[in-house]
Formats: structure tokens, C-alpha cells, sequence
């Protein structure tokens, strides 16, 4: 892989986190729409969107294929309640002034993935992520105490985007083409969703403006365009540069709820978000560490064997 190349992989995985950072911004405009409404829009003109991307890209056969097959199938269903899951949540916190809630359960994300390895496929935890696991459980129990109850949105915004991420695990399909199997999976009961919810006074047939009805219409867009971005960026540039990358998100959100929002931050919140941000610093350095002796240029094996000192033995 060129520099060059890296350099552009760059550029496109910072577009891609900062679309999806901004989105905050986009679904504040609609807050005065139902939550439940705004997520069968989003679900219903993405699976338009991404029916087109498909036939851009010539991939219906692959799409075909999936459908085909009951296991492939019961993947893309299991993906797309997740992700609707993750959707909903996110969607509600924002029009319900809890940008900073998103920002946390996003921070903490990366950490779910590891724990998801650790507990449900049997990989080691090294001491650094421990450590990190520590760090996260003190700042649950912080923010539990100073806020009464424990951050749920947070929660359910993190176990929900670690589990997606697990069931895309041995997914037969790209990124790309597993999104448009899972809006597929979602686009009937948006269009039920949508007609059901239609009939309330409140709903956005009766009550969206034009820029309402054009914002709508464009969640399509705004979930599909930060995700070929981002499936570009990933054939680009190594996982440990892309890997980092992914904090852009709720670094834009956390700044958007506190600054441009007015969302309050207690003392016990700036504590419990500390630890968070202890425990990611804690486990990219461990990352860097190892990457780095990774590269490492080994030396050169000595074919004579070497003395085992603990007198067990010869090392082969």
C-alpha cells in the first residue's frame, strides 16, 4: 500500500466519522417529530437509497445469494434489530437533549467490542484491557450514583453497537451489501410503521413542514453516505490508524451536547467520563506498543539450541 494511498484512505475515514458525528445536528432539526416516525424514515428511504447503490455497483446477485440462504438470512435479521435497536436509541437521546448520553455510550463502544471477545468468544484479556474493564466499571458506578440511575441510554447505545459488530462476524456479504440485506430485512415494517403511525395528529404527514419533509427524505442519504466512505477508508489504511479514528464520532458529540447544546456537566459526569477516557488511552497505548514491537525486524535465528536455564531441557 502507498503512501499516497494511506494519505487518501486518511482523508476519506475522517469524512466518513465526521458526517456521522455531525448527524447529530441533522436529527436536531427534526426533534419535534416522533423518534419512532424519524427511525421507520430512516429505515424506509435508506433500503431506497441502498437499492440503488446496489444496482450502482452491479452487486443484486450477491444480494440474491444472501436471500437465499436460511442462515445468511437469520444473520441479517439479527444485524438489522441490532442496528434499528442502536438507531432508535441514538435518534431518541439526541431530540430528547441527551447528546452528551451518546457521546459516553460511543466512547465506551470500542470497550464492548473487547469485552464481547473476552467473555463470548474466549479471547484473552491482557492487562491493559483490564485495566480499561476497571476503569469503565467505576465510571458506570460514578455516574449511577450522581445521576440516580445508571446511564442507560449510554449503555444500551455501546451493547448494542458491540453486538452488531459481533453479528457482522463471518457475515458472507461487505459492509455495503450487508447494509442493504439489513435495510431490506427493515424496509415492510417501516412501511407498516409509517402507515400505522400516520393517523396520529401528531405525525409528520400532518404536521412536517417542507424542510421537515426534505430532511426526512434525506436520512436515506445520510446513512449511506458515511458508510461507503467509511468501506473505502478500510481498504485503505491499516485497522490500528482506522481504529483511533472512530473516537472522532462522540469527541463531535460530546463537544455539540455540552457546548453548542448547554447539556449540563456536573462534576460527576466530567469524573465518570474521565475514566472512560482513561481506559481508551489505556488500551491504544497498549495497541501502539504492540504494533510496534510487531515491526520489529526480528533477529536472526541461532540454528545451535539454545540452553533452557531451568534445567528442564533443551528449547527447539
Amino acid at each position: 500500500m502507498s503512501e499516497q494511498t494511506e494519505r487518501n484512505g486518511v482523508r476519506v475515514g475522517v469524512a466518513a466519522y465526521v458526517l456521522w458525528g455531525l448527524l447529530t445536528v441533522y436529527w436536531k432539526q427534526l426533534s419535534a417529530l416522533d423518534a419512532v416516525e424519524l427511525i421507520g424514515w430512516r429505515m424506509f428511504t435508506a433500503a431506497i437509497v441502498m437499492a440503488v447503490v446496489t444496482t450502482a455497483r452491479g452487486t443484486w446477485p450477491a444480494i440474491v445469494a444472501a436471500f437465499r440462504s436460511r442462515s445468511t438470512v437469520v444473520r441479517l435479521i439479527v444485524a438489522a434489530l441490532l442496528l434499528s435497536a442502536n438507531w432508535g436509541s441514538y435518534v431518541w437521546a439526541v431530540i430528547n437533549d441527551r447528546v452528551i448520553e451518546t457521546a459516553l455510550g460511543y466512547f465506551i463502544a470500542p470497550l464492548g467490542t473487547m469485552a464481547i471477545g473476552a467473555l463470548v468468544l474466549g479471547e484473552r484479556a491482557n492487562r491493559a484491557q483490564k485495566v480499561a474493564f476497571g476503569c469503565v466499571a467505576i465510571a458506570v458506578v460514578i455516574l449511577t450514583v450522581g445521576a440516580g440511575q445508571p446511564p442507560w441510554i449510554s449503555i444500551v447505545l455501546a451493547a448494542t453497537w458491540s453486538s452488531y459488530a459481533l453479528s457482522k462476524r463471518n457475515m458472507p456479504l461487505g459492509a455495503i451489501d450487508s447494509l442493504t440485506g439489513e435495510t431490506f430485512v427493515l424496509v415492510l415494517p417501516a412501511a407498516m410503521a409509517l402507515i400505522v403511525l400516520a393517523g396520529r395528529s401528531s405525525s409528520a404527514v400532518n404536521t412536517a413542514s417542507a424542510t421537515d419533509w426534505v430532511l426526512l427524505l434525506g436520512t436515506g442519504l445520510i446513512t449511506a453516505i458515511p458508510l461507503m466512505l467509511f468501506a473505502s477508508a478500510a481498504k485503505s489504511i491499516p485497522f490500528m490508524l482506522l481504529g483511533p479514528l472512530n473516537l472522532i464520532v462522540p469527541v463531535i458529540n460530546f463537544g455539540l451536547g455540552w457546548v453548542l447544546y448547554n447539556e449540563p456537566m456536573p462534576l460527576n459526569r466530567l469524573i465518570g467520563f474521565a475514566f472512560v477516557w482513561l481506559a481508551l488511552l489505556v488500551v491504544m497505548t497498549d495497541r501502539i506498543r504492540s504494533h510496534q514491537r510487531a515491526a520489529r525486524p526480528q533477529p536472526p535465528v541461532n540454528d545451535e539450541p539454545a540452553t533452557d536455564t531451568t534445567g528442564a531441557g533443551l528449547i527447539t
